[in-house]
């Protein structure tokens, strides 16, 4: 079988698209890219060209672009040229030179498809060759499973056509249709990673096993089936242990602490939270640790809060579970905000209000919860020295269903010391002995409303 029977049949076995479908291919001008602009025109497929001149080789860019445009000529399609300042980019974004043009190449990609008149499909020109260094820069690198599946034929819209083909096979077709294309000279050099791989460690691996690519390539089909198998365990493993409350996510610590494997579990549930592999060790340590310990990601924070790990957003307006920890001075949260300072308790005067938490900071233990209350809740109400059960203490106070549910909490070291607008608990109260006074005040807008007309 030729290769274009085999390519398409690879596409027809792969689903990777229709045949009335309109195809972007990404032209490079190098042979395997030119190849596939043949065997989509013989195919009868319709198709454009998209190149990026990515200004990284000075003439040469500039030599590879006006090939592209008269490759487009030839084929009589339209050739989409855009211009990348690839180096100040990849500075300015603290990336390497193959990363930044990778992410401005698809990113512009997905631009031209973005409203499906231009074109339906994404089509890149990598192989089978490219696919074997692909998996072994995945494997030093660190990815997982995942990475050891290699390049995928399809993900969305975008295309790999030529994965079934090795690069001498589209080598030898382009001589037999006689094809022109452009060389790049840095493809010699080892500057970037790929090429290194390409050009010193397979040739070096390929010396003592002789079929290492062969074996490579079938490797690279056995692991894409057992991703496939990971990635069901993993669901399984997601289903049952996040419970999502709200914009947060509550995991029962003695149910995850039995799970296993314990820290490829805990990974694939925190990675969506913007947490790297690294900080999955401090996660697991958060399961033997007390409650309003925490591990933080640019977005999210996991909470240990008694017998679970809590997902919740940086953000403390989202959040029903936020840290306070020491110095902080506000605290934005349900349409309210808790204004925090300590002050000397020799000039202190005790406020009036119930909106004001004046305590003795000695006693306190930071960081502090602050929390809607729960069934279950006690505390030590300021003059009692009995403990009572908040359910108690609000039908005590005669609050409503609607009241009952706005009651949030601030804990320390697991106590709770002000249930929050009512009333202190007793063992975190000033007395003579106190030298440093915390205090709490809330203003909520309801409240601020209120002040608002008795100015008017």
């Amino acid at each position: 079988m030729g290769l274009l029977e085999k390519y398409k049949a690879y596409i027809k076995s792969e689903n990777l698209f229709q045949p009335k479908d309109r195809l972007l291919l990404a032209v490079s001008g190098g042979v395997d890219s030119v190849v596939l602009c043949e065997l989509c025109l013989q195919a009868g497929y319709d198709f454009v060209i998209a190149h990026c001149n990515f200004q990284l080789r000075g003439a040469e860019s500039d030599r590879d672009e006006a090939f592209v445009r008269d490759l487009g000529k030839k084929y009589g399609v339209e050739v989409f040229v855009k211009f990348f300042d690839t180096i100040a980019i990849a500075k300015k974004e603290k990336k390497s030179i193959e990363e930044t043009a990778r992410d401005l190449r698809y990113g512009w990609f997905g631009e031209i498809i973005g409203n499906g008149q231009l074109a339906d499909r994404i089509l890149t020109a990598h192989h089978a060759d490219d696919n074997i260094e692909t998996v072994l820069m995945n494997f030093f690198r660190g990815t997982g499973i995942r990475g050891l599946r290699g390049i995928l034929p399809k993900q969305g819209n975008l295309v790999r056509p030529l994965l079934f083909a090795r690069r001498d096979e589209l080598e030898e077709f382009a001589k037999e249709n006689d094809l022109a294309f452009v060389v790049d000279h840095t493809n010699a050099e080892n500057e970037y990673t790929r090429n290194y791989f390409r050009n010193e460690i397979i040739p070096m691996v390929s010396t003592r096993f002789p079929e290492a690519k062969e074996n490579l390539l079938r490797n690279i089909q056995r692991f894409g089936e057992v991703n496939v198998l990971y990635e069901q365990a993993i669901e399984w493993h997601k289903k049952k242990l996040p419970e999502p409350k709200g914009n947060e996510v509550h995991i029962p610590v003695l149910k995850l602490m039995r799970s296993e494997p314990l820290t490829t579990i805990v990974y694939e549930i925190i990675k969506a939270y913007g947490f790297t592999a690294h900080q999955t060790e401090e996660v697991i340590a958060l399961l033997q640790s007390e409650s309003g310990k925490y591990v933080q990601s640019p977005s999210h924070r996991i909470i240990r809060n008694r017998k679970w790990l809590i997902i919740s957003p940086n953000q403390t307006g989202e959040a029903s579970l936020i840290i306070i920890e020491d110095g902080m001075e506000n605290v934005q949260y349900a349409m309210c905000n808790l204004q925090m300072k300590k002050l000397s308790a020799t000039t202190y005067q005790l406020p009036t209000t119930n909106s004001t938490a004046s305590l003795d900071s000695s006693v306190i233990k930071f960081p502090l919860l602050l929390r809607p209350w729960n069934k279950g809740d006690y505390f030590y109400p300021l003059g009692m020295k009995k403990k009572k059960k908040l359910s108690r203490f609000f039908i005590d106070k005669k609050l409503s269903l609607t009241e009952k549910e706005k009651v949030w909490v601030i804990e320390s070291d697991n106590k709770i010391i002000w249930v929050v607008g009512m009333r202190i608990d007793e063992r975190f109260k000033i007395t003579d002995r106190t030298k440093t006074v915390l205090e709490l005040k809330l203003e909520c807008n309801a409240d601020k409303a209120d002040k608002e007309k008795k100015k008017r």
